[in-house]
């Protein structure tokens, strides 16, 4: 990204290619004023120099579509190293070395439901069954975590979040650390059948420590017999 109109050229296509309730959303967002100045905030961002990750910051949205979420897993921010955001939390592309937060995650799958631990980090597998893999901060710049948060993100998702939450049809949400924890409110306020599990960051600082430690949460095996008991079908979190 080396100019404001390479972000707002990608941003721009991903939402006019967003389905459904999606797009709607999305829309809301750029027409209002925390849209209008997140955008400027990239642009001069971008033409002081920054390194901005992801390439393509709505990919969850565009690979998870609003009727086929089962399960939404909340992240804080995007990977700020060069080539390992790429629009799905904790996700990194094949390739790529696993971030210590995502070996963690494989690990605690493995101590739950016995899969082995994958090689790729690749989380589009569960994206594509309705895991979305939302960072309620969907850019970042190279080497700086949390640099674009407060500056506009946060309105958009806590509006996804806010309209799944209020959606009827049952899903799980995993909310990993206190930030993600946050938008427990959103979530009980609309008062349907979901559930919402907490636990504990899988960074290496906080996995094992309490109150909740990550490891031993079983929020894999939890999620799918929530999903089987509303008839909405298990993940297969080894595909």
């Amino acid at each position: 990204m080396n100019d404001t109109t390479s972000l707002q050229t990608r941003l721009q296509a991903q939402l006019a290619a967003l389905p459904g309730a999606w797009k709607t959303l999305g829309a809301a967002f750029v027409a209002s004023l925390a849209g209008q100045r997140l955008l400027e905030f990239i642009g001069q961002r971008e033409r002081a120099g920054a390194m901005i990750y992801p390439p393509e910051p709505l990919r969850a949205l565009l690979l998870t579509p609003f009727e086929l979420v089962r399960v939404v897993l909340l992240g804080q921010d995007p990977y700020h190293g060069v080539g390992q955001a790429h629009g799905l939390a904790f996700s990194v592309p094949d390739g790529v070395r696993l971030p210590p937060s995502l070996r963690n995650i494989y690990l605690e799958l493995h101590r739950d439901l016995g899969h082995t631990p994958r090689v790729s980090g690749n989380l589009e597998r569960w994206a594509r069954q309705g895991v979305l893999l939302l960072n309620t901060v969907m850019t970042v710049e190279e080497g700086q975590p949390a640099s674009h948060a407060g500056k506009g993100w946060e309105v958009f998702t806590d509006s996804l979040v806010d309209a799944l939450a209020c959606d009827a049809a049952s899903k799980v949400f995993l909310l990993w650390g206190a930030h993600a924890q946050v938008k427990a409110a959103l979530i009980a306020r609309a008062g349907n059948d979901h559930i919402a599990l907490c636990s504990n960051h899988p960074s290496p600082l906080s996995a094992r420590r309490p109150p909740v430690p990550f490891f031993g949460c079983r929020h894999f095996s939890r999620a799918n017999e929530h999903l089987r008991r509303r008839g909405r079908g298990a993940i297969e979190w080894d595909a």
